[in-house]
Formats: C-alpha cells, structure tokens, sequence
C-alpha cells in the first residue's frame, strides 16, 4: 500500500470534478501523484504524456457515483490492489498488457458505486478527439503551424 505523507499531498494534482465532466488531456502536467475527487460526475486524465517523469503514476481517487477514464499508454499496466470498492463498483481495463514491463499506474482510495475505465491506443486517442480541447488544438495548429497533441501527446512532428 502507498502511504501518502502530507508533503506528497501537497504535490499532488488536485482534479475536482463534483457534479461535473473534468478533462485533462495532452501534455497537460509533469506531475505523477494524483488525487481525483469525483462525485456524480466525471474525470479524464491523459497520462500518455512523455513530459510525465519516469517511474510509478500514483493516483488516489475518491470516486461516488461517478467515473474517472484513464488514457494511458499500450504498455502500462493498472496496479488497483489497495482501491477500496462498495456497490456497484468495477474497473474495466479490458486491453490490459499480458506481460509487465511498461509504467505502472497505482490507483488507491475509495470507488463507491463508480467506475474507472482505462483506454489505450485508437480508443484513447478517439477519447481524446471527442473534446473540445481537441477542436481549440486544431485552431491553433491551422493558425500557428504544426501538429495537433491533445489526441497524441507523444507527437513531435
């Protein structure tokens, strides 16, 4: 089990996302301690980001009636054992890797009748397109120049 000091907490990304659908997606954080508070709403987070340093994604999550999606790499590989479940409560990571070796993403705390879905590869990037961030991304790409991230953080060029 992650113990959390209180100076880890305070390192910690807050995402809120109480009675709404919260988005965080592309290159959007260097962090890699989380802490998700979600009730009868909804949080996306992409941790596709090659900005996130190397090492363990540590996210503690208090979810109520509501669901948390995950964007993660093809590789990385869902550590839920300390997630405390009550109710109808699941986690669906149906493409998970066969073999360990990728990042390891550690989710602890409470899922009270709530959800948490993890996509990789196409259905993490069509997660991504199906925003607005991803339309404000391409309007700055057709006025700056480039390519569009929201979608595939890890694109250079």
């Amino acid at each position: 089990m992650i113990n959390l000091t209180p100076t880890d907490l305070a390192e910690s990304v807050k995402i809120p996302a109480n009675h709404a659908v919260t988005k965080r997606l592309g290159n959007w954080t260097t962090a890699r301690r989380f802490q998700v508070r979600a009730h009868r709403g909804g949080a996306v987070l992409d941790l596709r980001s090659p900005q996130i340093p190397a090492g363990d994604i540590e996210i503690e999550a208090d979810i109520d009636h509501a669901m948390l999606k995950l964007l993660v790499p093809d590789d990385a590989v869902l550590d839920d054992w300390d997630l405390r479940r009550t109710g109808r409560s699941r986690v669906k990571d149906a493409e998970a890797p066969d073999a360990p070796g990728g990042r390891r993403i550690v989710v602890t705390g409470q899922l009270r009748t709530g959800e948490i879905r993890v996509r990789r590869g196409g259905m993490a990037m069509l997660s991504a397109m199906f925003s607005r961030a991803y339309w404000a991304d391409l309007r700055r790409v057709h006025r700056e120049g480039g390519f569009p991230t929201v979608d595939d953080p890890a694109r250079t060029a």
